[in-house]
């Protein structure tokens, strides 16, 4: 990823800037980052920054943090299974500087693994433009690589690289004020003794309970908090540790940073701008978020390992690093609660999380999440009072009140083409009352969906009737009796 991309992504910069500062860039000089600071478009510590959360390009073999054999290994496997045959190609497949892959070539030749055969158009450089061959011995030393393990992709970056950007990129970098929470909860009614407490929760980056009667927002306010941070963070697309692959990057889980209006943008307007010397071994991402439930086992906290493959997959938590972690409908997993919490000890209390190898091997990670844990079961039943004490922000939602709840289902009544009547919201909260219900933030989209459901099957337009919304009323709970009048 580009400086420029980068800014425009963290909010920093307007493309606009960045056309500025590259047609300033082409009367004075100097750097994109030179230019922008004379601009006044960024402060120089916003830079320094940038620069110093962002991975920095390998100059040298030695700089990537990997023994030279298994990127040598790498590149045999490239160069056997798929058309690559200059540097400029094996610069793509590697994402490594042009400059290391040369030096790879260099070894490789020397050690007649891979021989010229001659010129090719295009490329980076002259050298990009000449094409190579795997020899017989290539050949070999691609077979014995892909003995080894099946993967391939951009070069690994080391363990200690990889632990070091974590901490860089912390979550608790992020300040998060009261603007930026009553912004992130602006379109939901959410009460005030719940802003007060999760604006501390989110900045201390901790642990967060989240508990109450089922249907009260649990999840839609976890996964909100999870998109109130604006920072790019930066995924390895697999990490090297004792010779093993760990594969971290997931494009499932992992949103890249510049979205794909931002880069349209940047490029029709011709925008060129440098690669600013930025390890592409790293993905520049949103800060990840991951969201299991009742599906969660233990097994699903370790490493996965593809016996086929040979190379590992990164467990779930972390691909979550430097994100938000949500573990829904805490307590209704196969494994026990008990042993699940358990699991997060470590990593809550010393910030850490130890991890195995099959070999035996065993390594950490720095744990920086915001793990929160969401719950309609009571925490005194899931969890022991020693254990409560560890989560050190627990925060209760209750279900609306009547005025809340008026408000709520007036403006989803809105946005489904309906009009709310003092009859039909008086006959819900009635009824609802009478067969001894709460009342609960989900209830108006359930009761809208049904009635606009009913109104398409009888060819009618949307309109609340007594007795569509009693239909609702019976489909949305097993056990009720609705008294519908006259």
């Amino acid at each position: 990823m580009r400086l420029g991309e980068i800014l425009v992504a963290r909010g920093l910069a307007t493309v606009e800037d960045i056309e500025r500062a590259t047609e300033r860039q082409k009367e004075h000089g100097g750097r994109l980052g030179d230019n922008l600071l004379a601009l006044g478009v960024l402060t120089a510590e916003q830079m320094d920054g940038i620069i110093h959360a962002t991975p920095q390009s390998p100059r040298s073999i030695a700089e990537t943090g990997i023994p030279p054999n298994s990127l040598l290994g790498l590149m045999m496997k490239f160069m056997y299974l798929q058309p690559r045959e200059t540097a400029a190609d094996l610069v793509d497949a590697l994402r490594l500087p042009l400059s290391v892959v040369r030096t790879l070539i260099e070894d490789a030749t020397q050690k007649k693994l891979i021989q010229a055969l001659g010129g090719a158009g295009g490329g980076i450089g002259m050298a990009a433009q000449i094409r190579y061959a795997l020899t017989d011995r290539g050949r070999e030393a691609a077979n014995e690589a892909l003995s080894r393990n099946l993967y391939l992709g951009p070069a690994p970056v080391s363990l200690p690289a990889f632990q070091e950007q974590v901490l860089k990129q912390r979550i608790t970098n992020e300040v998060v004020d009261q603007a930026a929470i009553r912004q992130c909860f602006a379109n939901l009614v959410i009460p005030d003794h719940f802003l007060r407490k999760i604006g501390p929760a989110i900045n201390a980056g901790r642990t967060i309970l989240l508990y109450g009667p089922p249907g009260n927002g649990k999840t839609s306010i976890a996964t909100r908090v999870s998109k109130i941070f604006r920072d790019v963070v930066y995924i390895p697309y697999a990490v090297e540790i004792d010779g093993q692959i760990l594969q971290v990057y997931d494009p499932t889980v992992h949103t890249t940073a510049v979205n794909k209006e931002e880069a349209e943008e940047l490029a029709s307007r011709e925008i060129k701008i440098r690669r600013d010397e930025f390890d592409r071994r790293w993905v520049a991402c949103q800060r990840p978020v991951v969201v299991v439930g009742g599906e969660l086992t233990l097994d699903m906290l370790d490493l996965s390992y593809n016996d086929e493959a040979k190379f590992y997959e990164a467990p779930m938590h972390v691909k979550a690093l430097n994100g938000t972690f949500i573990i829904d409908d805490f307590g209704r997993q196969i494994v026990s609660p008990e042993a699940l919490l358990n699991r997060w000890i470590v990593p809550m209390e010393s910030r850490i999380d130890f991890l195995k190898l099959n070999t035996g091997k065993s390594f950490y990670l720095p744990f920086d999440a915001l793990l929160i844990f969401s719950t309609n079961m009571a925490p005194d039943d899931l969890m022991d009072p020693a254990f409560l004490r560890r989560i050190p922000y627990k925060i209760e939602l209750y279900e609306p009140s009547k005025e809340d709840f008026r408000t709520i289902f007036a403006a989803i009544a809105k946005g489904c083409g309906l009009t709310l009547t003092d009859e039909v919201f008086e006959f819900v909260v009635r009824e609802l009352e009478r067969n001894k219900y709460h009342l609960a933030y989900y209830q108006p989209k359930f009761i809208c969906d049904q009635v606009l459901a009913a109104c398409k099957y009888e060819g009618a337009s949307p309109e609340f009737t007594v007795d569509r919304v009693a239909d609702a009323l019976s489909n949305l709970y097993v056990h009720i009796k609705i008294e519908r009048g006259e």
